[in-house]
C-alpha cells in the first residue's frame, strides 16, 4: 500500500512540471469557484434550497466518476515507478506509460471541468459577484483590469 500511494504521488510530480504542464493562468482560476467556498458562503451569497442541492449534486456526480479514474491511473503510475527506478530507463515503455496516465488525467480534468462549469452555471451574477469578493478579500477589478482595494483612493 506505500508502495502505490508513492506511485500515485510520483505520478502527479511526473505529469505536472516533467511533461511540460504550464502555471495555471489566473484568469482561469478566477472564472470559476471552490465547490467548497460556494457551500462553505451558501448564506453569505443567498444561496437557494435548490441551488444546494443541484451544487450537491454536481458534486457527488464528480466524486462518484473521478474516483474509477483515480484508481484506473494507479496501476500505471506503479508500473511508471518501476520504470524509472531502473539503473536504464526503457523510454518507449516509460512513454507509454507516461501517455496511459496523461489520457486517463485529461479525463480527471474534463470532470473537473464539467463540475465547474455546473457550480457556475446554478449561481446567479450576483451571486458570482459576491463570492468573487469574498474570495478575493474585498478587491474588484478596475476597468483597466487591475485589481484595486474598495477602501483606495483615486
Amino acid at each position: 500500500m506505500r508502495r502505490m500511494w508513492f506511485a500515485l504521488v510520483a505520478a502527479a510530480a511526473l505529469a505536472g512540471p516533467a511533461l511540460g504542464q504550464e502555471k495555471k493562468d489566473d484568469r482561469f482560476e478566477k472564472a470559476f469557484f471552490d465547490p467548497q467556498l460556494v457551500l462553505q458562503r451558501s448564506r453569505d451569497i443567498g444561496l437557494t434550497a435548490q441551488q444546494r442541492q443541484t451544487i450537491l449534486d454536481a458534486v457527488k456526480k464528480a466524486q462518484i466518476d473521478l474516483v474509477p479514474l483515480q484508481l484506473e491511473m494507479a496501476e500505471p503510475a506503479l508500473e511508471m515507478v518501476e520504470l524509472i527506478e531502473e539503473t536504464r530507463v526503457d523510454e518507449a515503455a516509460a512513454l507509454a506509460k507516461a501517455d496511459k496516465m496523461l489520457r486517463i488525467e485529461n479525463e480527471v480534468k474534463k470532470a473537473q471541468m464539467s463540475l465547474l462549469i455546473r457550480i457556475k452555471n446554478v449561481l446567479t451574477k450576483e451571486q458570482q459577484d459576491r463570492l468573487r469578493a469574498i474570495r478575493d478579500g474585498g478587491r474588484r477589478e478596475d476597468d483597466a483590469g487591475g485589481l484595486e482595494s474598495p477602501n483606495q483612493e483615486n
